[in-house]
């Protein structure tokens, strides 16, 4: 009955993960064929609309949190806590490859399309290509996977909903943050948050079907 319910949700994992697949292939073709641009200036028009000086420092402030040296900083604080605190160590070993695994496609994508920067209203200057999304991507492989390892150790409802809560409210504002500083085209986030998900998922239904195999071999 167990290895039932697993390979269920083995199954519906995979499912998803091919669905965030042609979900972000969908998207990656409009971009490139420029199809998109309708979708990209009404959100820019709409999040850059409420430009204030708080919002602007928010905002910096959120980028500098999903930048490439605090996202490293945190990634070795939770591998710490997994090792040393819980004794997961393949636990481990599954952050490492979530979210360093994102950071790579990231950069394979960006050379693949080479999308310039938006040249509308720019708040903060950003070097390199824009499609997809680092920060978007880098946020949604470490919330994402935070949430999956931390879950099982967070007893009550309440507990789990504010983990759920606090990790969808930072992978959302720093993808509207992205928006903002005219860094990113909503179409950057939205293919950030795809390609990073599908990674995530990927990684987890690996995890999964390596632990089956596992106990399936020491009984």
């Amino acid at each position: 009955m167990k290895n039932t319910k697993l390979n269920v949700l083995l199954t519906r994992s995979f499912l998803v993960c091919l669905l965030l697949a042609v979900c972000f292939g969908t998207v990656a073709l409009l971009v490139s064929r420029r199809q998109i641009a309708w979708f990209d200036e009404t959100i820019i028009s709409f999040v850059q609309g409420a430009e204030s000086p708080g919002l602007t420092a928010a905002a910096g402030l959120l980028s500098e949190i999903g930048s490439s040296a605090v996202v490293p900083f945190l990634t070795i604080a939770a591998a710490l806590y997994l090792y040393f605190v819980l004794k997961h160590r393949s636990e481990v070993i599954l952050l490492i490859a979530a979210i360093g695994g994102s950071a790579i496609l990231n950069t394979i994508l960006k050379k693949i399309f080479q999308r310039e920067r938006p040249a509308i209203h720019i708040i903060m200057e950003e070097t390199g290509f824009s499609f997809p999304s680092g920060h978007s991507m880098a946020v949604v492989g470490l919330y994402g996977i935070l949430v999956y390892l931390l879950w099982n150790h967070i007893s009550s409802a309440a507990g789990k909903a504010v983990l759920v809560t606090l990790a969808t409210a930072m992978i959302v504002a720093m993808g509207l943050a992205r928006i903002y500083l005219g860094v990113h085209y909503p179409s950057d986030v939205l293919g950030g948050y795809l390609a990073s998900g599908f990674w995530l998922g990927v990684c987890i239904w690996t995890y999964r079907s390596y632990r089956s195999r596992r106990q399936s071999a020491v009984r």
